[in-house]
């Protein structure tokens, strides 16, 4: 059985109306039975937390989800119109924030250094940050994907390796992002084993402690093939997460690959 606990987060990205995700909560409430080392977490869009979380606090115990935002401001309270500050998402009753998602990256500009920022601030205020990592396909195919992910992680690591201890690193392929292709169990092995090594080159102590997910079109169908594998500690769900009945599967599949 391996130390890490497993953890398995949904990211309901810009999606669904407030009808729509207290049906999806109470579905999970049906589904989930007690998970036995398995973290699971939803992070619905910003207008939903507050909604959500009420709806959570109201489970019982034994079937308790996290809740998580998917993004915060780099900056402390301020002049900063349209954003939200981690300790605003942690008085909430956030426990995880997500940073550096391709997304983000992609349709938002967002570089190392302000995923870095995040990263950093996510941390400062008490959230856990779950970092997002992942290469293109043109990166992929030109054999590129590790210079791509230790490019992305080392933005973070000047911070410090043992942050990592608590935080969670999340590889997502970008080419297998809402695409309906996924990279081979094998394949994501590799990547998260070498995200591994580069933590212990830093501190073997937090590598050891950290968990990697994978994310990019994961379904019930192919969960377990991937929890199989050594290093992959969970996983980072999109649209999976918007079923409670699959999502839901995926968790169970975490929980008999301990």
């Amino acid at each position: 059985m391996r130390v890490r606990e497993r953890l398995v987060a949904g990211n309901w990205k810009m999606n669904g109306t407030l009808a729509s995700a207290r049906a999806l909560i109470e579905g999970l409430r049906r589904e989930l039975m007690p998970l036995t080392g398995v973290k699971v977490a939803v992070c619905p869009a910003f207008v939903h937390l507050r909604d959500v979380a009420a709806l959570l606090s109201d489970m019982p115990v034994t079937r308790r989800i996290c809740l998580g935002a998917q993004n915060l401001s780099p900056h402390p309270p301020g002049a900063h119109t349209g954003e939200v500050e981690g300790g605003m998402l942690k008085e909430l009753g956030c426990r995880y924030v997500i940073v550096g998602h391709s997304e983000r990256r992609r349709e938002e500009g967002e570089t190392d250094e302000i995923v870095a920022a995040k990263f950093a601030r996510a941390h400062e205020v008490g959230l856990t940050p779950i970092l997002c990592v992942g290469e293109t396909l043109a990166e992929r195919e030109s054999g590129a994907t590790e210079q791509v992910v230790a490019r992305q992680l080392d933005a973070v690591l000047s911070g410090g390796a043992k942050v990592f201890a608590e935080a969670v690193i999340a590889y997502e392929p970008v080419w297998a992002i809402g695409t309906g292709r996924v990279a081979e169990p094998a394949q994501a092995q590799a990547v998260h084993a070498f995200l591994r090594r580069r933590l212990a080159g830093h501190d073997a102590g937090a590598a050891a402690r950290a968990r990697i997910l994978y994310g990019g079109s994961v379904k019930a169908a192919n969960a377990a093939a991937l929890f199989a594998e050594a290093d992959i500690d969970g996983a980072l769900v999109g649209g999976a997460s918007l079923d409670a009945a699959e999502f839901a599967a995926i968790c169970h599949a975490a929980e008999r690959q301990r």
